[in-house]
């Protein structure tokens, strides 16, 4: 058949496309959807260098790995340990993660820095790489946009980060546990849980940044507005059903050791603070 003008070719090969279609449709299947991944980042400063490190990460280290696929959810001082500086990355998935750290390390910013950076660091491989516990237990998209480089720090609350070391993976009962029955305590004694997760157990795909691997945790995060309210709740907590089959005893029974507690001073540029 012979198709004059290139109107009536594209006519022709639209219609074709579309004939073709359905066949196309029924034969390929949707690429599965990848997990949103975390990092928790807990990083040991040289004595008396951290507000130098937060000064340079806020000015250099935000805009630039959000530029390549990775949301930084927050940036924190320890209130509890002087030399501790705590941050969290999120990726969309793994394979995203493996990407965006490959572009960020070997590009102009990190290569530029990194001088400046490192000596101010005494230790960087704490880091637990964790995914949701749960569906609707990541942490929401952002909201309000992110403080500008040079603006007065904004009000922000106390962020608490809880690590709890098991006895036995998260799967096997302590996440069920956890959203059925421990999550709604702690939120009706005032500690919101803003996000809940457990161990990614995909191998590290970027290994020239280690993580901890084969830890037994659960990690949660919830946002109050200082101590006095965190230790308020806790309490609160503790009187809501005291003895043995009570939702704080049957944590307790779970718990390899005591959890890690951080809480976290958001530093002038956090989204999450």
């Amino acid at each position: 058949m012979w198709i004059a003008g290139p109107v009536r070719a594209a006519a022709f090969l639209q219609g074709t496309l579309a004939l073709l279609a359905p066949f196309e449709s029924e034969g390929a299947a949707a690429p599965p959807k990848e997990t949103p991944v975390l990092e928790l980042r807990q990083y040991k400063i040289v004595p008396g260098k951290r507000d130098a490190l937060v000064a340079l990460f806020e000015r250099e280290f935000i805009e630039s790995q959000e530029a390549l696929g990775m949301r930084l959810v927050g940036q924190f001082r320890d209130l509890e340990d002087p030399n501790r500086f705590v941050w969290i990355r999120r990726f969309p998935g793994m394979g995203v993660r493996e990407q965006a750290l490959g572009a960020f390390y070997s590009g102009p910013v990190w290569q530029a820095h990194r001088g400046e950076a490192n000596p101010l660091l005494d230790d960087n491989d704490n880091v637990l790489l964790l995914r949701p516990s749960a569906p609707g237990r990541d942490f929401a998209a952002p909201g309000s946009p992110r403080p500008p480089k040079g603006a007065a720090p904004a009000a922000a609350g106390l962020v608490v980060a809880t690590v709890y070391h098991l006895w036995k993976e998260p799967a096997d009962g302590f996440a069920a546990f956890f959203e059925a029955e421990l999550r709604p305590a702690l939120e009706a004694a005032g500690l919101p849980v803003l996000g809940a997760f457990v161990p990614e157990r995909a191998a590290n795909n970027f290994p020239p940044l280690p993580v901890r691997e084969g830890e037994k945790v659960f990690v949660w995060f919830t946002r109050v507005s200082d101590q006095a309210a965190h230790d308020a709740a806790l309490a609160r907590l503790e009187k809501q059903a005291a003895g043995p089959g009570s939702v704080q005893a049957r944590l307790r029974e779970q718990l390899e050791r005591q959890p890690q507690v951080l809480r976290l001073a958001p530093t002038p540029r956090s989204r999450l603070r």
